[in-house]
């Protein structure tokens, strides 16, 4: 395939998406929302004109540019929002990695980052195509691979905070705990100790804390918080502190000596944990003492014996 004809083909599919925009933009083509057919029975609430609005802050450098994508962005992230089946599980990672964004904004950021891919390898693929180093099937399989490795990695972006963000709390949660058996041997009550933490405290686990009596004064029961904090943040040792605080609520059981036995484990563990990693990494630097080190010494310690031997014959 020569470069005249994979400019053509280029100059052809962008005319094609063009007039595809167009068409699917006429008034007739889209489709009226349920908020568009009752703006005109809600329009008396808001006086002002419509012409004297300001517009909607920009959030990058290119300004008409943003105003012109912008409803396309919405309607994408709109669709694939209805496609995806997977949202719940996507707005409790949200929670889990402590991110303030919804599901929608989150969609609208793997929109942008499969289309910087794919604006990044539709001009390496043309590039490589028109100078006859690849073929135009192989040009085309590096956009599609590239925009779906776009649309994944901000997926491995967020597992990767929620693992970072657990591991803090993992590190943070003796501590916490102790300190919190502290203030309710001091007489103060669980409530009272956990607020009593989160302002002395700071943290991944101090701003769950947080959000617990934050929804606690929004009138949501105290245990309530606490279940909906094990549920955001997904581990077994939060999981376990919050049910040994739930039945030291329900039943009376000394809640300073289950925090404090709740904070040894949470120790244990860690120290298991980091005893399995160093016997990992014992086991990786076999690799390269074997095949590396190893046979260079045997080679310097054979070495001269056998220069000797040939001497000697």
């Amino acid at each position: 395939m020569t470069g005249t004809t994979v400019l053509a083909v280029l100059c052809g599919g962008l005319l094609g998406a063009g007039l595809w925009t167009v068409f699917v933009r006429l008034p007739i083509m889209r489709r009226a929302t349920f908020a568009d057919r009752v703006a005109a029975q809600l329009r008396s609430i808001d006086g002002s004109s419509r012409l004297l609005r300001r517009e909607p802050a920009a959030v990058t450098p290119f300004g008409p540019l943003e105003r012109i994508v912008r409803p396309v962005m919405g309607e994408a992230v709109a669709r694939l929002s209805r496609l995806s089946v997977g949202n719940v599980a996507l707005s409790k990672r949200l929670a889990a990695a402590g991110s303030p964004q919804s599901v929608a904004d989150f969609r609208a950021e793997q929109v942008v980052w499969a289309g910087v891919a794919f604006a990044g390898a539709t001009a390496a693929g043309v590039s490589l195509a028109v100078s006859g180093r690849i073929s135009a099937l192989l040009a085309v399989l590096l956009v599609l691979a590239a925009t779906t490795c776009g649309s994944a990695g901000r997926a491995y972006v967020l597992s990767s905070a929620v693992r970072r963000r657990q591991r803090r709390i993992l590190s943070e949660f003796p501590s916490v705990a102790d300190m919190m058996a502290l203030a309710v041997g001091a007489g103060e009550t669980a409530a009272g100790a956990l607020e009593r933490t989160a302002q002395l405290s700071r943290g991944a686990l101090s701003d769950e804390f947080r959000l617990v009596l934050a929804d606690s004064r929004a009138g949501t029961p105290f245990v309530g918080g606490l279940q909906r904090m094990a549920d955001r943040v997904g581990l077994a040792p939060i999981t376990r502190f919050v049910d040994g605080l739930v039945v030291a609520l329900e039943r009376g059981t000394p809640l300073a000596d289950v925090l404090r036995a709740q904070a040894q484990d949470v120790r244990d563990v860690a120290k298991r944990e980091l005893m399995e990693a160093a016997g990992r990494k014992e086991i990786g630097m076999m690799v390269p003492l074997v095949f590396g080190v190893l046979p260079f010494t045997v080679i310097f310690a054979v070495f001269p014996g056998v220069a000797a031997l040939t001497l000697g014959l």
